[in-house]
């Protein structure tokens, strides 16, 4: 769990998923007079075994590869495309359903019997990818228990930040309505006054 899903109260049991999808900052506007950065925690190779390692995520000894690396980048981005829609609308959109599950097949997971008489999903896999198998274990335990839908990403499309929703209803769409949802409100209403 990272300082920001902490910030942001991010429930455990998705804040890895929630920061993989948050590792490609799109972010490109300006705050208080200061251009915010965009920015990839995942450049290259390096920064994936760097990110996974911070998590606890990347088995003592593994290597990641550039198939390892490629492998991430495309379940990010078919993870992004997916958390981007509504999340009724992303379940019956058959080519963002079609990327993830072609990205998914690289990650298999198995279930494992846990001290305490649990069980829980594990990585098949034994290399770099077993970690990231963790990420989407993350992903299907969210979509059973109804998690998953309140993970959204921000509907200003100068931000793009995946987000948990705590609202009650479940209903927010942007990222912080104190930022993103006030440039985007204030913006619209100069666009009425001058189109009156």
């Amino acid at each position: 769990m990272s300082e920001e899903s902490r910030r942001f109260k991010v429930p455990d049991e998705l804040a890895d998923l929630y920061d993989f999808a948050n590792t490609l900052d799109l972010r490109h506007f300006t705050h208080h007079g200061v251009v915010h950065p965009q920015g990839d925690e995942l450049a290259d190779a390096a920064g994936l075994g760097a990110w996974m390692s911070q998590r606890g995520l990347l088995a003592a000894g593994a290597k990641v590869t550039g198939a390892t690396f490629e492998a991430a980048l495309r379940l990010r981005a078919c993870l992004r495309d997916y958390l981007q829609r509504d999340p009724a609308e992303g379940a019956r959109n058959k080519d963002a359903v079609r990327s993830l599950n072609e990205a998914l097949r690289l990650f298999p997971l198995t279930i494992e019997a846990r001290s305490g008489g649990t069980m829980g999903l594990g990585a098949v896999r034994e290399d770099a990818l077993a970690g990231l198998s963790l990420v989407v274990a993350q992903l299907y335990d969210g979509s059973r228990n109804g998690t998953l839908d309140r993970l959204k990403m921000c509907a200003s499309d100068e931000c793009r930040r995946v987000f948990f929703d705590r609202s009650k209803p479940a209903t927010r769409r942007w990222c912080m309505s104190t930022l993103c949802g006030n440039r985007i409100k204030t913006r619209n209403y100069r666009a009425r006054l001058r189109a009156d």
